[in-house]
Protein backbone atom coordinates (compact mmCIF):
# COMPACT_ATOMS: atom_id res chain seq x y z
CA UNK A 1 0.00 0.00 0.00
CA UNK A 2 1.44 3.22 -0.34
CA UNK A 3 -0.28 6.11 0.84
CA UNK A 4 -0.04 9.22 -1.12
CA UNK A 5 -0.19 12.51 1.04
CA UNK A 6 -2.26 14.89 -0.90
CA UNK A 7 -2.91 18.40 1.18
CA UNK A 8 -2.73 18.36 4.80
CA UNK A 9 -4.32 15.81 6.63
CA UNK A 10 -5.76 14.10 3.22
CA UNK A 11 -4.62 11.26 2.01
CA UNK A 12 -5.25 9.03 -1.48
CA UNK A 13 -4.09 5.18 -2.54
CA UNK A 14 -4.34 2.68 -4.79
CA UNK A 15 -6.70 -0.15 -3.29
CA UNK A 16 -5.45 -1.38 0.09
CA UNK A 17 -6.48 -4.65 2.13
CA UNK A 18 -7.31 -6.16 5.17
CA UNK A 19 -3.22 -6.49 6.34
CA UNK A 20 -2.82 -2.49 5.54
CA UNK A 21 -5.01 -1.57 8.46
CA UNK A 22 -2.40 -2.03 11.04
CA UNK A 23 0.26 0.18 8.93
CA UNK A 24 -2.53 3.10 8.38
CA UNK A 25 -3.56 3.03 11.99
CA UNK A 26 0.19 3.50 12.95
CA UNK A 27 0.31 5.94 10.78
CA UNK A 28 -2.16 8.25 12.55
CA UNK A 29 -5.15 7.64 10.90
CA UNK A 30 -8.44 7.86 12.22
CA UNK A 31 -10.82 7.97 8.65
CA UNK A 32 -10.58 5.46 6.21
CA UNK A 33 -13.44 6.28 2.71
CA UNK A 34 -13.06 3.66 0.56
CA UNK A 35 -14.40 4.94 -3.41
CA UNK A 36 -14.25 1.90 -5.24
CA UNK A 37 -17.15 -0.13 -6.02
CA UNK A 38 -17.57 -3.88 -4.59
CA UNK A 39 -17.99 -5.04 -7.62
CA UNK A 40 -14.63 -4.03 -9.10
CA UNK A 41 -13.08 -6.56 -6.73
CA UNK A 42 -13.10 -9.52 -5.37
CA UNK A 43 -14.61 -10.16 -1.37
CA UNK A 44 -11.51 -9.79 0.41
CA UNK A 45 -11.34 -6.35 -1.11
CA UNK A 46 -14.84 -5.32 -0.56
CA UNK A 47 -15.94 -2.57 1.64
CA UNK A 48 -17.04 -4.87 4.39
CA UNK A 49 -13.98 -6.66 4.49
CA UNK A 50 -11.81 -3.48 5.08
CA UNK A 51 -14.38 -1.75 7.04
CA UNK A 52 -14.30 -4.68 9.55
CA UNK A 53 -10.54 -4.50 10.01
CA UNK A 54 -10.49 -0.57 10.33
CA UNK A 55 -13.42 -0.56 13.11
CA UNK A 56 -11.51 -3.10 14.48
CA UNK A 57 -8.55 -1.35 14.69
CA UNK A 58 -10.57 1.78 16.48
CA UNK A 59 -10.69 3.77 13.37
CA UNK A 60 -13.86 5.03 11.44
CA UNK A 61 -15.16 3.88 7.94
CA UNK A 62 -17.16 5.78 5.00
CA UNK A 63 -18.36 3.96 2.05
CA UNK A 64 -18.59 6.54 -1.07
CA UNK A 65 -18.04 4.27 -3.98
CA UNK A 66 -17.83 6.47 -7.47
CA UNK A 67 -17.95 4.71 -10.75
CA UNK A 68 -15.08 4.65 -13.39
CA UNK A 69 -17.98 7.53 -15.39
CA UNK A 70 -17.15 9.83 -12.80
CA UNK A 71 -17.76 11.47 -9.62
CA UNK A 72 -21.39 12.34 -8.50
CA UNK A 73 -22.47 15.93 -6.49
CA UNK A 74 -23.60 13.46 -3.84
CA UNK A 75 -20.38 11.82 -3.29
CA UNK A 76 -18.66 15.49 -3.57
CA UNK A 77 -20.90 16.83 -0.60
CA UNK A 78 -20.46 13.96 1.28
CA UNK A 79 -16.31 14.10 0.80
CA UNK A 80 -16.37 17.33 2.07
CA UNK A 81 -18.49 16.41 4.83
CA UNK A 82 -16.68 14.06 6.34
CA UNK A 83 -13.48 16.10 5.88
CA UNK A 84 -14.72 19.50 7.54
CA UNK A 85 -13.28 18.40 10.87
CA UNK A 86 -11.29 15.46 10.58
CA UNK A 87 -9.62 14.27 14.17
CA UNK A 88 -6.37 13.04 12.14
CA UNK A 89 -4.98 11.91 8.86
CA UNK A 90 -7.88 10.18 6.35
CA UNK A 91 -7.21 8.21 3.63
CA UNK A 92 -9.32 7.96 0.56
CA UNK A 93 -8.60 4.72 -1.74
CA UNK A 94 -9.69 3.52 -4.66
CA UNK A 95 -8.27 1.19 -7.92
CA UNK A 96 -5.07 4.09 -8.24
CA UNK A 97 -6.21 7.08 -6.06
CA UNK A 98 -7.45 9.09 -9.29
CA UNK A 99 -11.22 9.11 -8.17
CA UNK A 100 -10.37 10.14 -4.78
CA UNK A 101 -8.33 12.87 -4.95
CA UNK A 102 -10.94 13.64 -7.69
CA UNK A 103 -13.72 13.73 -5.40
CA UNK A 104 -11.40 15.48 -2.55
CA UNK A 105 -10.60 18.46 -5.45
CA UNK A 106 -14.15 18.93 -5.92
CA UNK A 107 -15.29 19.10 -2.11
CA UNK A 108 -12.98 21.50 -1.90
CA UNK A 109 -13.58 24.12 -4.37
CA UNK A 110 -14.28 27.69 -2.82
CA UNK A 111 -12.39 26.08 0.22
CA UNK A 112 -9.16 26.15 -1.26
CA UNK A 113 -8.20 27.85 -4.57
CA UNK A 114 -8.20 26.19 -7.82
CA UNK A 115 -4.94 26.71 -8.64
CA UNK A 116 -3.92 25.22 -4.74
CA UNK A 117 -6.32 22.20 -5.44
CA UNK A 118 -4.55 21.52 -8.99
CA UNK A 119 -0.51 21.67 -7.63
CA UNK A 120 -1.44 19.49 -4.65
CA UNK A 121 -3.02 16.96 -7.00
CA UNK A 122 -0.28 16.79 -9.47
CA UNK A 123 2.82 16.60 -6.90
CA UNK A 124 1.16 14.01 -5.72
CA UNK A 125 0.65 12.52 -9.20
CA UNK A 126 -2.49 12.96 -10.45
CA UNK A 127 -3.44 15.03 -12.93
CA UNK A 128 -6.31 17.24 -12.55
CA UNK A 129 -5.76 20.13 -15.25
CA UNK A 130 -9.23 18.94 -16.73
CA UNK A 131 -11.11 19.57 -13.65
CA UNK A 132 -10.50 23.12 -13.31
CA UNK A 133 -13.51 24.37 -14.47
CA UNK A 134 -15.61 22.42 -12.78
CA UNK A 135 -13.44 23.34 -9.43
CA UNK A 136 -14.34 26.83 -10.03
CA UNK A 137 -17.90 26.42 -10.92
CA UNK A 138 -18.41 24.83 -7.68
CA UNK A 139 -16.45 27.78 -5.74
CA UNK A 140 -18.59 30.08 -7.32
CA UNK A 141 -21.69 28.09 -6.36
CA UNK A 142 -19.96 28.11 -2.66
CA UNK A 143 -19.17 31.73 -2.36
Amino acid sequence: MSMINISGDFNASPQISVEDVPALKAAGVTLVICNRPDAEVPAPLQADAIRAAVIAEGMRFAYLPILPQGVTMETVSEMGRLLESPDGAVLAYCRSGTRSTTAWALSQAGRIETDAIIDAAGRAGYQLDGLRPSINALAMQRR
